[in-house]
């Protein structure tokens, strides 16, 4: 890992200044996953001289300036822009003109331990209950007798990097029936979520059953006692207990305040640079909301070993996708059945978008001499994007 750079006083708190302070008394402490290690790596030589840099200079004024190479690991709070803009250009053609739904779907904190020793399964769980779900109510005549276009997105931490399972679910208000018109949801209303908890619940829980009963999860620690059929059925029937989770917000007005509001969810990641207010040897200080008291705006201190333990709960398989498509989104048949929504609601075939140039994090800024070259920001970018990258690397320290 890089070795800790200097701060200089006022700057501001980033993740990666934790980690390359704190990251390898945590490393060695704890035992972490391939993965978690990777991350807090990449992250601790994220834009240091550790990954190398180009030379960029703007073809319209001149300026030049060594930038240093971003990690584009996922967790990182930086590197999340570029993909994040990507994204919602391939996005924008698949929207359709209709009000849309957000609605979330959250697991008990009883699973948190078992979710820890087995990510990928109860994550891959949550998808499956969650979006069989939502097709199961769209394709009852009762609500609208179609197929429905849904996006889910899977976070997995509350505001204070505390383990909080949910996905958020954006539902087109409709859906596409079996000869081909389109079936518009009720003004304001999509499903009744009480009935849509019962039956997210159900479904879960009957995954769940199987699961255990098939010794298809690793079980060590808090979770071992669950290799006997008396816990697993102790633990099955808490879960039945009490109602799950499913939120519905109110709907949006159109496709443009879908695509803005999406990019909030999609990339982010468990903390942002930010909330962070502080750290030093002792103490790493962050902002976060209070939802239980009139989401008041507070500041949590956590003992650094804390807060990158909390952190790296939250890193990902490898390769586990968190963004996923469900009906006339799924891959299958996708381009011709929105082009068949889209007649049904009489509204033109949108053209495909261009789609972003190979990486480059020169494309990612504006050009440093635009301040001093009486050109605009606007025009320094266009000039810097076409000849930005000289091929002269920085050399690591």
């Amino acid at each position: 890992m890089a070795a800790p750079a200097r701060r200089a006083p006022g700057a501001k708190v980033e993740l990666a200044d934790i980690v390359r302070r704190h990251g390898a008394a945590f490393r060695a402490a704890h035992r972490l996953c391939g993965v978690q290690h990777r991350a807090l790596h990449a992250i601790g030589r994220c834009r240091t001289a550790a990954l190398g840099g180009e030379l960029r200079a703007c073809d319209a004024c001149g300026a030049r300036r060594y930038v240093y190479h971003s990690c584009r690991n996922r967790h990182c709070p930086k590197c999340q822009t570029l993909a994040k803009e990507r994204w919602l250009a391939d996005r924008r053609a698949e929207l359709l003109p209709v009000p849309y739904f957000h609605l979330v779907f959250t697991l008990p904190h009883e699973l948190n331990p078992l979710a820890q020793g087995n990510p990928r399964a109860l994550y891959a769980m949550l998808f499956a209950a969650a979006s069989e779900t939502l097709s199961e109510f769209a394709e009852n005549p009762r609500w609208l007798g179609g197929e429905i276009a849904a996006t889910l997105v899977l976070h997995t931490w509350g505001q204070t990097l505390s383990q909080h399972l949910h996905v958020h679910a954006l539902v087109a208000g409709g859906a596409l029936s079996n000869a081909r018109d389109w079936i518009g949801a009720r003004r304001g209303f999509l499903f009744p979520v009480k009935a849509l908890s019962v039956v997210f619940r159900g479904k879960f829980l009957a995954t769940l059953d199987e699961a255990l009963t098939c010794a298809r999860f690793t079980l060590s620690g808090s979770t071992a006692a669950l290799r006997e059929p008396r816990a697993q059925r102790t633990l099955l029937t808490k879960l039945r207990k009490h109602p799950w989770v499913v939120y519905a917000k109110r709907p949006f007005a159109g496709p443009e305040q879908v695509l803005e509001y999406l990019g909030r969810y999609t990339h982010r990641v468990a903390i942002s640079n930010e909330r962070l207010v502080s750290f030093d040897a002792n103490s790493v200080r962050f902002r976060y909301k209070d939802y239980a008291h009139g989401n008041r705006r507070r500041v949590m201190q956590l003992h650094p070993s804390e807060f990158l333990r909390r952190f790296t709960l939250h890193v990902l398989p490898r390769g586990f996708n968190r963004i996923r498509h469900y009906g006339l989104l799924a891959n299958r048949n996708k381009r011709a059945l929105l082009a068949s929504a889209r007649a049904a609601l009489g509204a033109p075939a949108l053209a495909q978008l261009p789609h972003f140039p190979p990486f480059c994090s020169a494309t990612a800024s504006l050009c440093i001499g635009a301040a001093t070259s009486g050109r605009s920001e606007t025009a320094c970018r266009q000039a810097l994007e076409g000849r930005a990258c000289l091929g002269e690397r920085a050399k690591s320290a």
